[in-house]
């Protein structure tokens, strides 16, 4: 049963009652990210992020770790474009010094000089750990080109230039404008009671107030013809990532976007795995993701292949591509993505955490719950008309992005370029 409340200052309390659980998940998630940032602090949500878990004005960075997974929970965070999570599961005994630490982390963070430094440079490694991982690296060469000029096109983690360049009183700063109660919402599943963690979080967050926080910068699509991007690097196999552009997390077609990424490419038995894989042995890996951010979005197709098949690759997946757009799903195929749609919410939502995260998720993007009921209706009104309506406002060559890693010739970029069509 879920719980939502809006306190006075503006912090946002959801709760959702698992009573047979031996679990509790907690979560505070702000709404802020990768897309709250220029290219001159780029990489600073994650920064901070990091920071968060090196102690506070009560607790060192081994006691914050200690006071969790010495009593058998784990205690985590991530960033991504907007938002900023941190999060803990632990039994629903520690439920209280679970929440006092994600609190004391989120408010009292140190943040010192010597710790910043030592961290700046666990990042910089990082960021040259997933440069040196193609299948990872060629996501982000994908994204600097579909989003030009936009902080969509940043890597969350940002550059080493810019993560080299951020000060602690950029942090500071960055911290007190979007830190705030009305940009927080705190999540818990499990055998929690609503009534008793609201009067603590309005005694933990007390004596904020409101202030206007900077917005984003809105994306405009003006991609008006098909873009790639090579980057030739020595490696055992050719990787490659196709993105077009779609809609807003919101969006009425969401629901059919969803189900034509699972027929085309959410699970073994989709298109792409039983064409590109199964039948002509092109790529180990292959599959598909939908990205959803407020106004935009994207499809992606990625996969490995072959330095010398990377052309043949493209091809076969613009085929696929083409085909959605071209005549309807089958039967068979519309009625399995329902049905493995449905079951993989319905299986997720029986963990605490992932339950969290989908509660997380929705409320802090959307400032509402979600209605299982509503969204399982919605999908199974869902037509091949639908997704074939879908697939032509997307797929299309004008709006078509790829990105590669690999060893390619000019000659083979440019056969690939006469291609590019959809």
């Amino acid at each position: 049963m879920y719980k939502k409340t809006d306190l006075n200052n503006g912090l946002t309390v959801v709760t959702n009652y698992m009573p047979n659980m031996e679990s509790m998940a907690i979560g505070i998630w702000i709404r802020t990210g990768s897309r709250n940032e220029d290219e001159k602090n780029s990489g600073i949500s994650h920064f901070l992020e990091h920071m968060l878990f090196k102690g506070t004005s009560s607790r060192n960075c081994r006691k914050l770790k200690e006071e969790i997974e010495g009593r058998g929970g784990s205690l985590n965070g991530f960033t991504s474009e907007e938002v900023s999570c941190f999060l803990a599961k632990v039994s629903f005994k520690h439920t209280d010094i679970a929440l006092e630490i994600l609190s004391d982390m989120v408010l009292n963070a140190s943040i010192d000089d010597k710790e910043l430094e030592r961290e700046r440079g666990v990042i910089i490694e990082e960021i040259k750990m997933y440069q040196d991982l193609p299948n990872h690296y060629v996501h982000d060469i994908l994204t600097d080109i579909m989003w030009p000029g936009n902080s969509l096109g940043f890597s969350v983690a940002g550059s080493i230039d810019s993560v080299s360049a951020i000060l602690r009183k950029d942090i500071v700063g960055y911290k007190n404008i979007n830190y705030i109660p009305q940009n927080i919402t705190v999540v818990l599943c499990g055998n929690v009671d609503h009534g008793a963690i609201e009067s603590r979080l309005k005694k933990t967050f007390i004596g904020t107030v409101k202030r206007k926080t900077k917005p984003i910068s809105e994306f405009c699509n003006n991609q008006s013809e098909p873009r790639i991007k090579i980057m030739s690097k020595d490696t055992k196999q050719a990787h490659l990532c196709i993105g077009l552009h779609s809609f807003g997390r919101s969006h009425k077609d969401r629901y059919a976007l969803s189900l034509l990424h699972v027929i085309l490419g959410g699970n073994m038995s989709s298109r792409l795995f039983e064409n590109i894989r199964e039948k002509k042995g092109l790529a180990y890996e292959i599959g598909a993701d939908v990205k959803r951010y407020n106004e935009t979005g994207a499809f992606v197709v990625h996969a490995g292949t072959e330095h010398k098949k990377v052309k043949e690759a493209i091809i076969c997946i613009l085929k696929e591509l083409r085909e959605t757009k071209e005549k309807n799903v089958t039967v068979g195929e519309l009625k399995r993505a329902k049905e493995f749609f449905k079951v993989q919410l319905l299986m997720a939502l029986e963990d605490t955490l992932e339950h969290m995260l989908w509660l997380g998720d929705y409320s802090t993007s959307l400032n509402k719950l979600p209605d299982r009921k509503e969204i399982i209706k919605k999908l199974d009104a869902v037509t091949a008309n639908d997704i074939r309506r879908v697939s032509n406002s997307i797929f299309k060559s004008s709006g078509l992005n790829i990105a590669v890693i690999g060893e390619l010739t000019d000659k083979e970029q440019k056969e690939i370029e006469k291609e590019l069509v959809l």
